[in-house]
């Protein structure tokens, strides 16, 4: 067992030996083992990852940041961690242990990495500890994305599918294979709008809809992916209510003044009368200032109205004698 070849891997050199032996013995070995240093370790481990999430994403919030954590504290992401170690070829078992496949398998590699971390902070202090874990997770960081890591396959999809505005998946189970104390569940998964339909398998039903939703969602990711962006159709717009005088939206898009009834005034023509047809006009209505001229502006061509109604020719000017309110007598 070459000790010096692991403390290179570590990026540590321990002071004392033999914390590094108890790190790496499991209990089948001896009763000096590693249990205790584990136990240390782990909280070493969500302290420092902690820290650095942290420091790192400084807009995400609690939830998300609580659910980073332990995705990268998990016994698979410390098991491919001591994979990439070889711990394996380091560990101190017993002979059962051995023979059963001990060195593989992923619980005891994970626990003797949180191990090792316990006795290089016994060994070296918290910020030795801390360096070392550092260089663990800062590469792990750099390639993911904090938005989907340690979401399940389930919640992605429905995640993405909300966001485009698409209905949740349906997920049914269409058959049980094996003996019943080793069944295996196929799940159907469907997105109707997507014309989605594939199948996943599992030891449980859940097991077997996440493997359902995991195709599901590569099918759907490839299938939006090819979608343009201004692919959907317009609809056309009923035509809106038309209004006398004002432009409306037809279905082929004109826009133009339609009237729907004629507003146009037929005024009945009076001619003016004569000073001795001429009647008294209605108290008070031109007396005073309103005896002065009135000029008739025509804007368009409908004749304007004058202040009692009677239609007035579209020029001149009405004197002082005409609205004289006294009536006039012919001198023989």
């Amino acid at each position: 067992m070459n000790l010096e070849l692991l403390q290179n891997r570590l990026g540590h050199t321990f002071k004392d030996v033999a914390l590094l032996q108890q790190a790496l013995t499991h209990r089948s070995h001896s009763g000096l083992h590693n249990e205790r240093l584990e136990f240390l370790g782990d909280s070493i481990l969500n302290c420092v990852v902690a820290t650095i999430l942290y420091e790192r994403y400084r807009k995400i919030d609690e939830g998300d940041l609580s659910r980073l954590r332990a995705n990268l504290v998990k016994q698979q992401s410390l098991y491919e961690i001591a994979q990439r170690m070889e711990l394996s070829q380091f560990l101190r078992l017993g002979e059962g242990e051995l023979k059963s496949g001990g060195f593989r398998r992923p619980s005891i590699l994970a626990d003797t990495l949180e191990a090792l971390l316990g006795a290089i902070f016994l060994d070296a202090g918290f910020n030795v500890a801390q360096d070392v874990i550092r260089a663990f997770y800062i590469p792990i960081l750099d390639t993911v994305d904090p938005q989907t890591l340690g979401k399940d396959a389930k919640t992605l999809l429905q995640e993405h599918l909300q966001s485009k505005k698409i209905a949740l998946p349906q997920y049914n189970v269409v058959a049980t294979h094996g003996a019943a104390h080793s069944q295996e569940f196929e799940i159907e998964c469907l997105v109707p709008k997507l014309d989605i339909q594939v199948y996943g398998r599992g030891r449980s039903r859940r097991a077997g809809e996440q493997a359902a939703a995991k195709l599901a969602l590569e099918v759907a990711l490839a299938t939006l992916a090819k979608t343009p962006s201004g692919a959907r159709k317009s609809k056309p717009r009923a035509a809106q209510l038309k209004l006398t005088g004002i432009a409306t939206i037809q279905a082929d898009g004109s826009s133009h003044s339609e009237p729907q009834a004629s507003l146009d005034i037929v005024p009945k023509i009076e001619s003016k009368p004569s000073l001795k047809q001429k009647s008294k006009p209605d108290s008070g209505n031109l007396v005073g200032e309103n005896k002065a001229a009135i000029k008739f502006d025509l804007k368009s061509d409908l004749k304007t109205l004058s202040t009692d109604g009677v239609m007035v020719p579209p020029t001149g000017t009405i004197s002082d004698a005409d609205l004289s309110m006294e009536p006039q007598t012919k001198t023989v």
